[in-house]
C-alpha cells in the first residue's frame, strides 16, 4: 500500500481540529478502511481526511467561504498562491481586509480572493480562530504574530495534488442532503459542533446561528438511519450526559483531548470527548 504523503494537512485552524485526537480516531476506523468511499459532512479543517487520504470521498461543510477554500486549492491553486503572496501582517491592513465581508465589497471578490482572504485571516488573526458574529461577519481580532506562515506552498501543493489526483466530491450544503447519498459501501465521519458541556462554553462561531439541542437530535435520527441502512459511522463530540444518553444505544469510547482554543485561559487543557460508533 502507498504510504501516505505528510505534507497533504490541514492548512487552517480550525476550532475542534481532530490532529491530537488521531491516534484514537485511526484505533476506532472499521478495519479496511481503504476499501470505503469516505464521507465527511462536516469537514471543518479537515485533520481526519487528510490523514486517511481515501480514493474516493464526499467531503462537505455549512460554510460555504471554508468550502471555496478546498475548491480554489483544487482548481486555482497557482492564482491562489500569487494572491496569497499579496497580504501584509499588518493591523490595520489586518482590518481591512476583515471588514469587506461588512460593506459589501466582498460580493465583488473573485472565488480566488475570498479563498485567499480566508486564509490571511486565519493565518494572522487572534489564536488562528475562525469566527463570525450572527450577521456572518469574520470577528476574530488582529494575532500580532512575528512571522505567521500565511503562503504555506508545500502544504497547499501536496493538497492540490491529493484532491485532484483522487475521486474527491468537494460540497457545501446541509449534511443530511449529504447522508442520503451512503449505502454499505460507504464510511462516514460525523464531527458536528459539539454540545456544549457547560453554558459558558458554547462556542458557536462555526457558521450563523451556530448549533443547539435540537441540531443534535435531528443528527442522531440521521445516524439511525444510517445504522438502518447498515452503513457504518464514527461520531465525535463532546462528553455531555446529554451526548451520551442520546447516543446510548452505541458504542461511547471517552478520549482525552487538549483544548487550547478557549476565551478563558483557566479552561485549557485535557477534556473529556467521546467517540460514537455502530460497528465492532
Amino acid at each position: 500500500m502507498a504510504k501516505n504523503n505528510k505534507l497533504v494537512a490541514p492548512f487552517l485552524k480550525w476550532v475542534g481540529g481532530k490532529r491530537q485526537l488521531m491516534p484514537s480516531i485511526v484505533d476506532h476506523l472499521p478495519e479496511n478502511i481503504k476499501d470505503y468511499k469516505y464521507i465527511e459532512p462536516f469537514i471543518g479543517g479537515g485533520a481526519v481526511f487528510f490523514n486517511l487520504q481515501p480514493k474516493n470521498a464526499v467531503i462537505n461543510d455549512y460554510n460555504e467561504e471554508l468550502i471555496n477554500v478546498y475548491q480554489v486549492i483544487k482548481d486555482n491553486l497557482d492564482e491562489l498562491i500569487i494572491d496569497l503572496k499579496k497580504h501584509k501582517n499588518e493591523a490595520e491592513y489586518f482590518y481591512s481586509i476583515r471588514s469587506l465581508d461588512r460593506n459589501g465589497e466582498f460580493k465583488k471578490l473573485s472565488a480566488v480572493q475570498r479563498a485567499s482572504r480566508v486564509i490571511f485571516l486565519n493565518k494572522t488573526c487572534f489564536n488562528g480562530l475562525y469566527r463570525v458574529n450572527n450577521a456572518g461577519e469574520f470577528n476574530s481580532p488582529f494575532g500580532r504574530y512575528k512571522n505567521p506562515n500565511i503562503v504555506n506552498e508545500p502544504t497547499l501543493k501536496a493538497v492540490n495534488k491529493f484532491l485532484n489526483n483522487n475521486n474527491i466530491e468537494i460540497n457545501s450544503g446541509d449534511y443530511s442532503e449529504i447522508l442520503k447519498q451512503t449505502d454499505k459501501k460507504c464510511f462516514v465521519y460525523l464531527d458536528p459542533p459539539y454540545h456544549p458541556i457547560s453554558e459558558s462554553s458554547n462556542f458557536t462561531g462555526y457558521v450563523q446561528g451556530g448549533w443547539n439541542m435540537y441540531d443534535q437530535i435531528d443528527l442522531k435520527t440521521a445516524c439511525d438511519e444510517l445504522h438502518k441502512k447498515g452503513v457504518k459511522f464514527l461520531l465525535s463530540n463532546s462528553s455531555a450526559d446529554f451526548i451520551k444518553d442520546l447516543y446510548k444505544d452505541y458504542k461511547i469510547i471517552i478520549v482525552k483531548a487538549n483544548r487550547a482554543i478557549n476565551s478563558n485561559g483557566a479552561d485549557r487543557g485535557e477534556v473529556d470527548e467521546v467517540l460514537i460508533r455502530n460497528y465492532e
